[in-house]
């Protein structure tokens, strides 16, 4: 394995969130609440973010801003006081760029980026913080003629706001725990993963961690063409640009795997994000005609090796396409035992404007000779 660029967290051992926070000037004068916007106040947003020791990557404003189209919003709402503190980085789309929405200029709906967000908190109490945020949250959202709200939820409780009316299960994820040392890891893998990583050995692959983006035209190429090949939607391709601006905008939280051939061809790579303490499979792909090496099951045991030597404590690996598909039941090969719920959060601020979105969404579709209806459990169903 070899290592180029920096990695690591900035902050000084032993420094707190509170010992931050209460030193820093930049927070004179704060409310308790506040939505800040990125084009505006991107630097107070960033100084929260730089604030919480765990500083997760959904919730940096650089990549929730990569989320937003260009009418929509990009926003962080912050609750801060002796409680504690919350962050929730959301995206304010208007719904009078949709061509089938009537209800105004000003209407709007609020949606997560996408990952596993907020609202996240710290340095307080969970249930207190929650008591607090949210009161404040719905009054904003009214005030903005917000319709609906939609969350993908992190999968860690102790970062995880309560959400306060329940939240809706879609699937199981799967997480592998790295508290434990490098042989039992090894160890707890199914027996295929273990077999599948010799075999990547015996070809001669080898593992490369890039944390500047020396190979991203590779990385680029490879997950395209992986795209391509199984035919996925559109919403699944990024820029270039997309990616550069990762690795730019959070050098700390994020690295880069390749696995190389003898001949030095990059045939497999996958981009990880980082938190202090997780890490998370975001995108990557694999050359087909490497299959028979599997070099994609040497390269997850290399970020699960390097995971526990930099000290972190998860590897998220997502989960299916599909509840418990191929896709799925290759990452719990990873971590029998692995299974974590994914939930998001759903809120509907007017139940009328709701139903009259979906009610002038199919008029709208029908006019272009679509036979639509809105689909069971899609959220919000004007949006299905």
């Amino acid at each position: 394995m070899s290592c180029c660029g920096r990695w690591g967290c900035v902050r000084d051992k032993g420094e707190s969130d509170e010992m931050v926070r209460s030193s820093d000037p930049r927070y004179e004068g704060f409310m308790s609440f506040k939505v800040l916007d990125h084009s505006t106040d991107r630097a107070l947003w960033l100084t929260f973010w730089e604030s919480w020791s765990e500083r997760e990557p959904a919730a940096h404003p650089d990549y929730a801003a990569l989320f937003a189209r260009d009418t929509d919003r990009c926003c962080c709402a912050v609750h801060y006081s002796e409680r504690g503190t919350v962050l929730l980085p959301f995206i304010e789309r208007p719904l009078s760029t949709e061509p089938w929405a009537e209800v105004g200029e000003e209407a709007v709906d609020l949606v997560t980026p996408y990952g596993y967000g907020g609202p996240f908190f710290f340095a307080g109490d969970r249930i207190e913080l929650a008591e607090a945020f949210w009161p404040e949250w719905d009054a904003w959202a009214r005030e903005r003629h917000a319709v609906s709200f939609f969350a993908r939820l992190s999968l860690f409780d102790d970062q995880k706001l309560k959400w306060p009316e329940g939240v809706s299960p879609k699937q199981p994820n799967i997480v592998r725990s790295l508290r434990l040392d490098a042989k039992a890891l090894w160890m707890d893998y199914k027996h295929k993963v273990r077999k599948n990583t010799k075999r990547a050995r015996r070809a001669g692959l080898t593992v490369e961690f890039d944390a500047v983006g020396a190979e991203l035209e590779a990385f680029c190429d490879i997950y395209t063409g992986t795209l391509n090949r199984n035919e996925a939607q559109t919403g699944y391709y990024f820029s270039r640009q997309f990616f550069q601006t990762i690795i730019s905008a959070l050098p700390d939280n994020h690295i880069l795997v390749h696995v190389r051939t003898p001949d030095g061809e990059i045939v497999s790579t996958e981009l990880v994000l980082a938190s202090k303490t997780h890490l998370y499979s975001f995108l990557g792909g694999t050359r087909a005609s490497a299959f028979s090496d599997r070099p994609n099951d040497l390269l997850k045991h290399a970020v699960c090796e390097w995971g526990i030597e930099s000290g972190r404590t998860d590897f998220v690996l997502g989960g299916g396409y599909r509840e418990r598909d191929g896709i799925f039941n290759y990452k719990a090969s990873f971590a029998p035992g692995g299974e974590v719920m994914f939930e998001v959060g759903e809120r509907i601020f007017s139940d009328e404007a709701c139903a009259q979105l979906v009610g002038q969404r199919a008029a709208w579709e029908r006019g272009q000779g679509h036979d639509w209806a809105p689909k069971q459990g899609f959220f919000p169903a004007y949006r299905a």
